[in-house]
Order: C-alpha cells, then structure tokens, then sequence
C-alpha cells in the first residue's frame, strides 16, 4: 500500500520527536575537584577525567563527563563555586574530590567536613545521585589523620552517597622504590601511568554512580 503524505508527514513528525528524547538518555557526570580532577601537568587526553570516560565507555556505559576540576582548589572553594558549576552544567549526577590542598595547608578535619557536608547537601539537591572521593592523608600527627579519616565514610552515609575512601590506595600499594614512573616531578600528583591505576579503582564505582544516575 502507498504511504498517503499524512503518513509520510506523521512519520516525519514522530521520527523528529524520538532522536531528542534517545540522546536524553545519556546522564551527564560532573567530576567536582582540584588538581587530581582537573588533570594537573597532563596531556589533554591524560587526566582523570578524560581516562576515566574511557574506561566506562570501553565497558559500555553511555554517559558524559564534565571536567568541573579546578587546580589548587579547598573544600571551602568548592563550597562557594558548587551551585554555579550545577546551574552550569545542570549533570545528573556528582562525583566531588576534594580535600587534598586542605591537607596540605594543615587545616582541620572539622572544618573540610563541613565544607564537604555543605557541598554534598547542595550537590544531592532533588535526589542527585553522589559519590564522594577520599584520600588518604599521607603525613601530620597521629590524631590529626584519625581525624581526617573518619569524615569520608561520615559524610557518605550522612548523604546517601556512593564511597570511594581513598583515591591514591593504588598508588599507595606500590613500593615507593617502584613508585617513580606513577607521579609527575613534584611527588604529589600522578603521571598519566598513575592516573590508569587510579581510573582502574575507582572506575567501578564511578560506573555504579552512572547506573543510578540512569535509574534517577
């Protein structure tokens, strides 16, 4: 039988309508950190951001990832800048890795907590899903490091937000005699090489992030 133009039409119309609604279904990831999100010292397609949406799409899931990390920044400036970077971007879910700087001024656990508790409330806004990234603190007195290891498992359960508790334990786990290749000159932030090790830990839960941002 041969389409009428009131059929070539409707289809048309349908066929318009569907490819926007096919492409809403890929969620957007806003990666929220510093130095380790943002890439620091590496190549465009070296940094966190860009390996760890190849590993995810390398294991099939769809989804966008937008580098919201911003070199040398503390869970206070994260605090200030995380509703512009939502009204930005507008993702369906939050990835925030912060804390590292705070750390390396000497400030307290306290404080960074409840920077991170303030960012996490205003980032998980209308059921947002969330995953909150830790790291380990590697010097300062014994009771300063309890302290600080204690806010990240907190601040997970207090929001409902997937863990990863230490973003450097790959790195960690390997000898310091062995550990050169896997850090830039500075000692602090990974190579390209240290960044595939992170990726490969923290990806499986950066894809358990994105299947209840689908679900969302």
């Amino acid at each position: 039988m041969t389409p009428t133009r009131r059929d070539v039409l409707a289809g048309a119309t349908a066929l318009a309508v569907a490819r926007p609604a096919a492409a809403d279904t890929v969620p957007s990831l806003l990666c929220f950190g510093d130095s380790l999100t943002a890439g620091y010292g590496l190549g465009r397609t070296e940094g966190l951001v860009p390996q760890l949406s190849h590993w995810l799409a390398d294991r099939g899931h769809r989804v966008r990832l937008i580098d919201g990390g911003m070199s040398g920044d503390t869970t206070y400036g994260g605090r200030v800048r995380i509703g512009l970077s939502l009204r930005r971007h507008r993702p369906d879910a939050v990835m925030v890795e912060l804390g590292g700087n705070d750390m390396l001024r000497g400030w307290s656990a306290d404080q960074a907590e409840a920077n991170l508790d303030a960012i996490l409330t205003t980032a998980g806004e209308g059921g947002r899903p969330l995953l909150l990234v830790g790291i380990h603190s590697p010097g300062g007195d014994a009771a300063w490091r309890k302290g600080w290891a204690a806010i990240w498992s907190r601040l997970a359960a207090r929001h409902e937000a997937l863990l990863l508790p230490d973003l450097y334990a790959p790195l960690a786990a390997v000898p310091p005699a062995r550990r050169g290749p896997l850090m830039l000159r500075d000692g602090v932030h990974p190579s390209a090489q240290g960044v595939r090790l992170i990726v490969d830990h923290l990806g499986p839960v950066a894809a358990e992030l994105v299947r209840r941002a689908q679900g969302a």
